[in-house]
């Protein structure tokens, strides 16, 4: 009894101790903010400060150097009457909606591929994964040669024996925009497939189990169970591969530089042709910042799903 009593008396006095004791304060930590401060410092002014006089420009009549002589929207009913401006966003549009669909589908396949636990993993990650690390302009000028009727895959082909074997993408304008989705597949895909392999890698093991009791195939679990549990995968992928097709511009330019006539022009290419080589710098402004509205609202999307999940759980 005397020694819960003494117990207790030092639990007391050390639970009173305790919350007599002032808490400590947090030290600034000075040397993290003046590490920061340079890429701050970019942010700030090579981003954000760039994008409001970019949206300034875009009311103005500037053509070889930015001023300020408001025109109101002018820019923006020309941009939207330039036909090479409606040819520019169709081609994105359907560039997009192939690049993304076969990015996402193909990146999962390999994903599950991968997720099969092979032999050399490692290897084979490396390889999916290679053709991202290299620029867009050499993988366009690799996928331009391979499309080139005298020198690539045409005339491999032809060399064995299969003499009417036609195979020239870029060179048709029917054709063209579909050659330079499959070199921007081929470079990008590898990213994808990461991102699913690590979705798929973070699904609780008792769901392949429960799967297997109830008896239910592979391929059924891969696609009706755990791809939908996968949301944050596939919406993180989903973003990154849209703001890469929004500023497709490197891989064009090294493909098709645009043509055979306008089949592949981009609106980033649109933008650059007009800062550049019309010197109208109004025109290219006010097509950038339409370039900005979609990046913007994907953003938008990002942070109201990370908001909707998190409140969410903390309902629960």
């Amino acid at each position: 009894m005397t020694q819960v009593a003494q117990s207790g008396g030092s639990a007391a006095g050390l639970a009173s101790a305790v919350a007599v004791k002032p808490r400590m304060r947090r030290r600034f930590n000075y040397q993290s903010v003046i590490g920061t401060m340079p890429m701050i410092a970019t942010a700030v002014g090579v981003f954000i400060i760039c994008i409001i006089f970019s949206i300034i420009w875009s009311f103005t009549n500037s053509k070889l150097f930015p001023n300020f002589n408001f025109i109101g929207l002018d820019q923006y009913v020309r941009l939207w009457r330039t036909d090479r401006w409606i040819i520019s966003v169709q081609n994105v549009f359907v560039f997009g909606i192939l690049s993304i669909g076969l990015g996402m589908v193909v990146g999962y396949l390999l994903a599950v591929f991968m997720d099969q636990r092979i032999k050399g993993e490692d290897l084979f990650r490396s390889i999916f994964l290679y053709p991202f690390a290299m620029s867009l302009v050499v993988t366009g000028l690799v996928w331009q040669w391979m499309f080139d009727p005298n020198l690539g895959i045409q005339e491999a082909v032809r060399q064995l024996g299969w003499t009417g074997f036609e195979f020239a993408p870029l060179v048709k304008s029917e054709t063209a925009l579909y050659g330079v989705v499959l070199g921007g597949l081929w470079n990008g895909v590898g990213v994808t497939m990461a991102i699913m392999l690590a979705g798929l890698r973070g699904v609780d093991a008792e769901i392949w189990k429960a799967a297997k009791i109830d008896g239910i195939p592979t391929w059924k679990t891969y696609l009706f169970i755990v791809l939908p549990m996968m949301r944050g995968a596939i919406a993180t992928s989903f973003i990154l591969q849209c703001t890469g097709v929004v500023r497709v511009f490197d891989i064009v330019i090294a493909m098709t530089q645009g043509g055979p006539g306008v089949s592949t022009q981009m609106p980033a290419i649109y933008v650059i042709q007009h800062i550049t080589d019309r010197v109208n710098v109004g025109q290219g402004m006010a097509a950038a910042t339409m370039m900005l509205v979609p990046v913007m609202a994907l953003i938008g999307l990002q942070y109201f799903l990370q908001w909707r999940s998190n409140r969410k759980a903390g309902r629960a």
